[in-house]
């Protein structure tokens, strides 16, 4: 289907058919346009160009930025003013803040001056509060209103509102008091004043609030829209749910790649020039690089006992292996959980409880599978000298301690990084598997001199 729609625009832009090519994207589903574009970037500008005024609003704020910042420098100056008079308050705050200097002093000449002014309010708020993705373009009633009064209003004002579903309550000085689903208001008594309708249960945003904190609270409710208050309780716009969903998403690809061991893509990955990538992943592999050589450090410390039991450096990449990985697993788990909202820094004795037993658990089964496996490796292939059982003792209990610390440290990481402010997701599993490797070094070779020494050290 997708291919047939990428042949007929084809056909349609190689016969110069404007008209035809104008009728035909208007009737397409403005998510099969932004594929178009996908498809046929260099296309992209003749396909906004073609589209009406209000299609093309909406293909243009559904692109990802870098496709919206080309398109921005080829447009004909009079499209260009069109849409970005008509994108929706949040969706232009949104384009401006990602924007470099000269660009955005460009697009905001051709706003009106209330528009200019609302925008530069709206760019006012931190980067990631509520208050960058929220919109002023919401319906407000006064509680002494009758129904009546509040459809009249809705039916004047209603076309501008980003949504009309909800509608908010507020008193005279513009402070939330309550808001009621659209739904309440048509099925009531056109008498009935609509401070009768109210349930005073409420649920609001905070426009200092990290765009975090507004992601759980849509999750935990079942709302289209939220209200978004200043500390005084006065009401300033509503966030809806398109916008969570569009920042949920976001976060969650950062997040991803964070864990990866890279600092987060600002474009899609093809969009990313080889230098960008290179800068974004050389911090961490340097990171990693003299945390590695801390490994080698603690490794030539213990040269002497290696030297006299070589046997021992043969299982060194599984004991620094299992750690890295019972960590690895364990910060991704506690990552995830904290980006769902199912764990908090005060829940961090309820986790170690959870993980010292989860690493003890772990720890005794590979354990037990060592200790078999070095048994039955000497009984068909003698390797370990009389000594076997002493060096299965070193190679168990050192798993135990490995992967127990692995755990611990995997899942104290990020909630200790959210506890200094910083992004749990930074503790990515690189990082932590970098760090069990040296103290497994140390874990391991106590171990080896505990059972060992005198016998065989």
């Amino acid at each position: 289907m997708e291919e047939l729609l990428v042949d007929e625009v084809l056909q349609l832009l190689e016969n110069e058919s404007d008209r035809q090519l104008k009728t035909y994207l208007n009737e397409l589903n403005i998510s099969d346009v932004e594929h178009l574009i996908d498809e046929l970037p260099q296309h992209a500008v003749k396909f906004i160009e073609t589209l009406s005024i209000k299609r093309a609003v909406n293909v243009f704020r559904i692109l990802d930025f870098p496709t919206q910042e080309r398109i921005i420098k080829k447009l004909q100056s009079n499209k260009l003013t069109e849409i970005i008079r008509q994108l929706p308050p949040d969706d232009r705050t949104a384009l401006l803040g990602e924007l470099k200097g000269d660009a955005v002093k460009k697009l905001l000449v051709l706003l009106s001056d209330n528009d200019r002014i609302e925008a530069l309010h709206l760019l006012g708020y931190e980067e990631d509060s509520v208050g960058r993705m929220m919109t002023p373009d919401f319906i407000a009633v006064k509680i002494d209103w009758t129904v009546s009064r509040v459809l009249s209003h809705i039916r004047r004002y209603g076309k501008n509102s980003e949504t009309i579903d909800v509608v908010y309550v507020i008193d005279k000085d513009g402070i939330l008091l309550d808001d009621i689903r659209i739904r309440e208001i048509l099925l009531a008594d056109p008498e009935v004043k609509i401070g009768e309708l109210t349930d005073n249960r409420l649920i609001a945003l905070k426009v200092n609030d990290p765009q975090e904190e507004a992601i759980n609270v849509f999750k935990m409710n079942n709302r289209v829209a939220l209200p978004v208050i200043d500390d005084q309780n006065v009401l300033l716009g509503i966030v809806t749910i398109d916008d969570i969903l569009w920042i949920a998403h976001e976060e969650y690809s950062e997040d991803i790649q964070k864990m990866g061991g890279t600092q987060a893509l600002d474009e899609p990955y093809l969009d990313v020039s080889v230098f960008e990538l290179y800068k974004k992943r050389v911090i961490w592999l340097i990171v990693l690089f003299f945390g590695e050589l801390l490994t080698i450090a603690a490794m030539s410390n213990f040269e002497h006992e290696i030297a006299k039991v070589v046997i021992l450096a043969t299982f060194i990449p599984l004991i620094i292996s299992s750690g890295g990985n019972s960590g690895s697993q364990a910060a991704t788990l506690i990552i995830q959980a904290m980006a769902l909202g199912e764990v908090t820094i005060k829940d961090w004795w309820d986790v170690m409880k959870r993980e010292i037993l989860s690493g003890i658990f772990l720890g005794s089964t590979l354990c037990l599978l060592s200790f078999s496996v070095i048994l039955a490796w000497h009984f068909i292939m003698p390797s370990f000298s009389e000594h076997y059982i002493l060096i299965g003792l070193v190679v168990g209990c050192s798993l135990v301690g490995v992967v127990l610390w692995g755990t611990l440290m995997g899942s104290m990481l990020p909630l200790l990084l959210k506890k200094l402010g910083a992004d749990p997701a930074a503790s990515s599993t690189p990082f932590v598997a970098t760090l069990v490797d040296v103290t497994g070094l140390i874990i391991y070779f106590s171990f080896a001199m505990l059972f060992l020494k005198g016998i065989l050290l």
